[in-house]
C-alpha cells in the first residue's frame, strides 16, 4: 500500500495541517496529563486501524517514560490492572467517543459522571477535544494510506513546522 498523496506538499493541505497541528498543540498544552492524551490517542487509533497513529501515539508516548506493559494493554485495559481509574474513565471516553455508530446516546451517562469524578472542567474540554482530533486525524491517514512503522518522536511537530505556507 503506497501513500496516496502527501498532505504536507499541498498548498491547502499544508495549509489545514498547520491549523490542524495547532489545534493539537493547544490540546497538549492543556491540563490534561500527558499520560492520558497517548493513552487516548492510542486507543481510538486502535479502533480505527490507523498504522500511522498507532506508530506515531506508541512511540511519543514511551518517548515521555511510558512502560511497555502499559501500552501493550491498552487494547486490553478492561482487563488489565496497571490503569488508575482516571485512565480507566478516559480511556472508556475515547472508546465511546470513537464508535459512535455503535451507541445509540454516543458516550454513556455512566462514562460521562466518571470523566467528570476526575477531571475539571479544562480537562474534560482538552479530552473532548482530543476525542474528536485523533479521531479525524485517524481518518486522514487511512484515507490517504499512511502506513506505520517508520515514525520517530516529533516527526509530526517537524513536518508541520516545515509544510508550505506555514506562515498562515
Amino acid at each position: 500500500m503506497e501513500l496516496r498523496f502527501n498532505l504536507f506538499e499541498n498548498e491547502i493541505g499544508g495549509k489545514f495541517a498547520k491549523r490542524f497541528a495547532n489545534a493539537g498543540l493547544l490540546v497538549q498544552q492543556s491540563p490534561l496529563p500527558k499520560t492520558i492524551q497517548e493513552l487516548v490517542s492510542l486507543r481510538a487509533s486502535q479502533i480505527n486501524g490507523c498504522g500511522f497513529c498507532i506508530d506515531m501515539h506508541v512511540k511519543e508516548a514511551a518517548a515521555a517514560g511510558e512502560t511497555p506493559v502499559r501500552l501493550h494493554l491498552v487494547a486490553a485495559w478492561r482487563e488489565a490492572t496497571v490503569f488508575t481509574e482516571a485512565e480507566q474513565a478516559a480511556l472508556a471516553f475515547a472508546e465511546e467517543g470513537t464508535r459512535l455508530a455503535d451507541a445509540y446516546n454516543g458516550v454513556s451517562d455512566e462514562t460521562w459522571a466518571l470523566v467528570r469524578k476526575h477531571f475539571d472542567d479544562n480537562q474534560v474540554a482538552a479530552l473532548v477535544c482530543l476525542v474528536a482530533l485523533i479521531n479525524a486525524a485517524n481518518r486522514l491517514a487511512v484515507i490517504l494510506h499512511q502506513q506505520g512503522g517508520s515514525y520517530e518522536p516529533g516527526m509530526f511537530a517537524a513536518a508541520v513546522s516545515s509544510s508550505p505556507s506555514t506562515e498562515d
